[in-house]
């Protein structure tokens, strides 16, 4: 009867063990998803940027030194996202949004620009990808958070710790990163 019941306790924690396993499995699969969801929402940006470039060319005299660093931040985010580097991430799009905002401060100064269809077209994509964009990185995160709690959690620590289950880096920005961008000022630069 004791062979038994020991035989009983070990496929119970053998089935826990497996089910833990898979579990932590599927975490980590999700927090690898997150982060390619990001990045093809990144890589949608980086191809549409230039187009919106070329319209605000094309429609305006806006200074080149802008378009310059709004294609130069675009780069910097692509590679960043590439090469999965969160803190030159979190930099590169704070680049990128205040390029993008003395963008929109062009659209205020010259209101013809909201009359054409194709920039309007434009700037509308741009503005649902960068919610997107904010949506996935939310998505991101909470599965990172996800992640890191359950391989703290007792007994699943164990098969965490057992099979090299490990913590993922939380997508962060400071706050200036994350305060509403001063329009104005940044179009007066």
């Amino acid at each position: 009867m004791a062979t038994l019941l020991g035989f009983g306790l070990l496929a119970v924690a053998l089935v826990w063990a497996v089910m833990a396993y898979n579990a932590l499995v599927g975490l980590k699969h999700n927090v690898s998803k997150a982060f390619a969801n990001i990045e093809v929402l990144l890589a949608q940006r980086h191809d549409e940027l230039p187009k919106l470039v070329e319209v605000c060319k094309q429609y305006s005299q806006f200074e080149q030194g802008t378009l310059e660093r709004v294609m130069q931040a675009r780069s910097a985010v692509f590679a960043a996202g590439r090469s999965r580097d969160i803190e030159a991430l979190g930099s590169a799009e704070t680049s990128l949004r205040e390029g993008l905002g003395r963008i929109n401060a062009v659209v205020e100064a010259y209101p013809e620009l909201k009359a054409n269809d194709t920039f309007r077209h434009l700037l509308e994509r741009i503005t649902a990808l960068e919610d997107t964009i904010a949506d996935r990185r939310e998505f991101y995160n909470d599965s990172v958070n996800l992640n890191n709690v359950r391989i703290e959690h007792f007994p699943d620590t164990v098969i965490a710790r057992l099979f090299g289950f490990g913590p993922f880096k939380l997508l962060r920005f400071s706050r200036e990163r994350t305060a509403d961008v001063d329009i104005a000022h940044l179009f007066k630069r």
